[in-house]
């Protein structure tokens, strides 16, 4: 039986293939056809592939590989199609055919031969060995078997009866032992056959990759097809659910009903398409390396050294990109197969027009967010808040959610601890061992969430020992207290009854506020805080606090001079903690007082009376990683520490009327003093481990949350002072 031949047909000429030239793609094309396709326009030119519609790149000049074994294939089935055409042939060796009709085909000579002929070679010593076969069916079949390629020859003048057999990988071609004497002297050369082995066991090697990645991708391909099983079920089930719960319900409901089956479809289609078009991604991949394989199977069957060499190991080269590209990619489910109905069929009449809702109520980690600064310290806990969210953006308010965290730097892993609290919020602690830049990667049921991974900068643990001359000044009039924005720009409150704002560069770019008691106005704005775009100012002159944009808008004003409950006398400080709850102290009635974000009083730590819970002029305010409040106690010259719920928990230093004080990530504390002209730094143990001299009357302190330099404003010398860590 005649074996199949490969199609020899060029796709752009429709003709057989002249000396034809593999792409990137592995498709062949006449180098003729291809230089016709490029040579419209440019050095560079763009060849859109007829088979396969890839784009690629043809630089004029380049020279693209040969399918040496495809040249022999159509010179095969040239012969092939000759011996069962049962068309009259002439004798290739007779002069004019004067012998007669050609009867049989030499594969050696690779000629038709009349009788005469076939009769002196086989009476001819040197002829009588060569192949033989009809003009038949049979001989056709023969010829598959016993013909061989050809020799090939050097193309260099006075080389052309030197045969290819040395690679110059210098050039990447295949050059004859003449020229690596002349025109590749000195060039990198090596046997065909060594160069061949290297080649045939990168492609097994990609053979065998290939095959593991299809494992996973077959795999993939059917838990997409689980999964979309499981969304019809799903769809299903809510569908009996959606017409259950109408069955009690009269003709009034029938329009909210088929926006809800609307909704329903809209889910269920979105799920499919999504699953069906990564599936489809899957399967373009499956048949992708496929191809790959199936050309690389194919060459090491039947190509010979010289026509592998000729690729130039195109074949693993292309086949690992392609596998590359899929490690690239995500093989999990970009959806899931939950699809739940919430109908309430006791709703009053007056809801009956918004009964229900159809959603997708299951967290996605493409709409899920989460919070942190973008530096960390060795060694220092790393915190980073996960809020879980709904494909719709809604936040998801359960927990038992696969959250995962780990960084990565030079191939070393931290994993990060993960904290469910159940509110569909988590958070992720991990202690980076080693400084320089790290990966920051999160995941949500196995996918990222959005913006993960990102850049991390992990730096040395601080030394405070180090403070010494600052190295910024920024010249500000009157600085009371100072706030540094996530984007670097650093907050003054001033005794000019304003803020001003200043760019990391120390150049004012903005002054908010004035003078005066109404909305956006202050009197002595002593203490500012900043959480993303909001400002929030404890107006000290005026008795209240006043929220605003970090550009200056005014949005809320709560509390008025008093001593009751949300009333404030003199406020000093304001500071927001973890569950966004405000917490101010006030310096005339001896106490700390807790807020919800509007203003809601909820709680008071009365700091009248005796002993070392009660406060002498609370100034200054930080929270500790725990959430336990740091007060800056002017008089008593003592910072003191409270639980969030207002618990007394210790007092520590024993600094000189102590105004700002600010905590950084590892537990240290920062205090200015006022009288002792001095900025203190406290270890977490509340032992003093450093000072920083030579201020002038400094009133509030600060880190930047990007990475922790520290500010101080130095009221007596009209400046701000940055010092880095």
């Amino acid at each position: 039986m005649i074996k199949p031949i490969a199609n020899t047909t060029c796709h752009l000429c429709s003709k057989p293939y002249d000396n034809p030239r593999i792409l990137p793609c592995l498709h062949s094309f006449c180098l003729q056809c291809l230089h016709h396709e490029t040579e419209k326009s440019g050095s560079q030119q763009m060849f859109q592939s007829s088979i396969c519609e890839q784009s690629i790149n043809i630089p004029v000049g380049s020279v693209l590989p040969q399918n040496l074994h495809l040249g022999f294939e159509v010179e095969l089935a040239g012969y092939m199609s000759k011996m069962v055409s049962n068309s009259e042939l002439c004798c290739d060796e007779c002069v004019d055919g004067r012998n007669g009709l050609a009867v049989v085909f030499c594969c050696t000579c690779r000629q038709f031969l009349c009788r005469h002929c076939r009769d002196h070679h086989s009476s001819s010593r040197k002829l009588s060995k060569h192949n033989v076969v009809g003009l038949d069916q049979e001989g056709a079949r023969q010829l598959q078997t016993t013909i061989k390629p050809r020799d090939h020859y050097c193309s260099q003048p006075n080389h052309e009866d030197n045969k290819l057999n040395v690679y110059c990988e210098t050039c990447s071609m295949l050059v004859c032992l003449s020229c690596i004497t002349g025109t590749h002297k000195s060039h990198s050369v090596k046997e065909i056959s060594t160069v061949a082995k290297t080649h045939q066991m990168e492609t097994t090697g990609a053979l065998e990759d290939a095959k593991e990645v299809m494992t996973k991708l077959t795999g993939a391909i059917d838990e997409n097809n689980r999964m979309i099983e499981q969304v019809e079920v799903s769809k299903r089930n809510a569908f009996l659910a959606i017409n259950q719960a109408f069955e009690i319900l009269q003709q009034t409901l029938e329009e909210r009903k088929m926006t809800l089956l609307s909704e329903l479809e809209a889910i269920s289609l979105s799920k499919t398409t999504a699953l069906t078009l990564q599936k489809e991604q899957f399967e373009k991949m499956v048949g992708d390396i496929c191809h790959y394989t199936d050309m690389a199977s194919q060459i090491l069957q039947t190509h010979t050294d010289h026509e592998i060499v000729a690729l130039g190991g195109l074949i693993p080269t292309e086949l690992q990109a392609t596998l590359k590209r899929v490690q690239t990619i995500s093989l999990t489910p970009n959806q899931h197969s939950n699809i739940t109905v919430s109908v309430h069929t006791d709703d009053c009449i007056k809801q009956l027009s918004k009964l229900g809702n159809i959603f997708d109520f299951y967290p996605s980690p493409y709409s899920s967010t989460w919070m942190s600064t973008s530096v960390a310290r060795v060694g220092t806990r790393y915190h980073v808040k996960v809020q879980s969210k709904t494909s719709k953006g809604e936040e998801y308010p359960h927990g038992d959610v696969e959250v995962k965290g780990k960084m990565t730097h030079n191939g070393a892993v931290v994993y990060g601890e993960v904290e469910d609290h159940r509110d569909g919020t988590y958070t992720i602690t991990l202690t980076p061992q080693t400084a320089g830049p790290h990966q920051l990667l999160l995941t949500l049921n196995g996918q990222h969430i959005q913006n993960s991974p990102t850049d991390l900068d992990v730096r040395p643990k601080r030394d405070y020992h180090t403070l010494c001359n600052p190295q910024q000044v920024i010249q500000c009039n009157r600085p009371l207290c100072v706030a540094i924005h996530d984007n670097g720009d650093i907050y003054v409150g001033s005794g000019d009854h304003c803020i001003y704002v200043f760019d990391q560069t120390g150049q004012l770019k903005n002054t908010i506020g004035s003078s005066g008691s109404g909305d956006g106005q202050f009197s002595s704005p002593y203490g500012i805080f900043i959480k993303g775009d909001l400002l929030y100012v404890a107006d000290k002159g005026n008795h209240r606090v006043q929220k605003l944009t970090s550009s200056g808008k005014f949005l809320h004003k709560f509390g008025q001079q008093g001593s009751g409950q949300g009333q404030f006398n003199n406020p000093a400080a304001v500071i927001i903690d973890s569950n966004n709850k405000l917490n101010v102290s006030e310096q005339s009635n001896l106490r700390l007082q807790k807020f919800n974000e509007s203003g809601g009083w909820l709680l008071t730590i009365d700091g009248n009376g005796s002993g070392n819970h009660s406060f002498q002029y609370p100034w200054g305010l930080a929270l500790d990683s725990q959430g336990n409040i740091h007060v800056a106690d002017h008089c008593s010259r003592a910072i003191k520490v409270f639980t969030k719920e207002g618990v007394y928990i210790r007092m520590y230093g024993d600094p000189k009327n102590p105004i700002g004080v600010a905590i950084d990530e590892e537990g240290y504390s920062l205090v200015s003093e006022w009288s002792g002209n001095c900025l203190s730094i406290y270890d977490p143990e509340g032992n003093k481990i450093h000072t920083v001299g030579n201020l002038k009357d400094p009133w509030g302190t600060a880190l930047d949350p990007r990475d922790g330099s520290v500010f101080i404003a130095n009221y007596g010398a009209n400046t701000v002072l940055k010092y880095c860590v």
